[in-house]
């Protein structure tokens, strides 16, 4: 029984941690700089925003999305819930207000901003109600 849960465990940790979606912007600068890649930063509001939750549902859950981004994006979300059950740490809410002061002062929900490996803005994008493969050739047709 003990292996069966370690095999589990094992399993859907592997299963994860395909797509490790950050909340440190200075140790996303690091990886993408280690590893020449850009950032997919996202602005949520993941408990309310039902084009927040519509986009993670349809794009970022899918395999389309993970596979992609697994090799070409270093991903961060900056997430602002409302519910009291899933308030986030002091640090992770006070780094998200920074960078909602540099990259998304309007305040939409959801934004994506295309960040180059230094930080430098290369695209701001909001979702529409589309596949994940179509959402995926925008962000490579912005990339480029």
């Amino acid at each position: 029984m003990k292996n069966i849960l370690l095999l589990s465990a094992l399993i859907f940790s592997c299963w994860t941690y395909s797509q490790s979606w950050q909340t440190n912007y200075e140790e996303v600068k690091k990886q993408a700089n280690e590893q020449n890649k850009n950032i997919l930063l996202v602005f949520s509001g993941s408990d309310w925003c039902g084009p927040c939750i519509k986009l993670d549902k349809n794009v970022w859950q899918s395999e389309a999305f993970k596979n992609y981004s697994e090799n070409k994006l270093v991903l961060l979300r900056a997430d602002f819930p409302k519910k009291k059950a899933n308030t986030l740490p002091e640090a992770i809410k006070k780094g998200n207000l920074v960078l909602a002061d540099s990259y998304n002062k309007e305040g939409f929900f959801p934004l994506v901003v295309v960040l180059d490996k230094n930080g430098k803005v290369l695209a701001k994008k909001g979702y529409e109600n589309q596949t994940a493969d179509k959402y995926i050739a925008e962000l490579q047709a912005i990339i480029k």
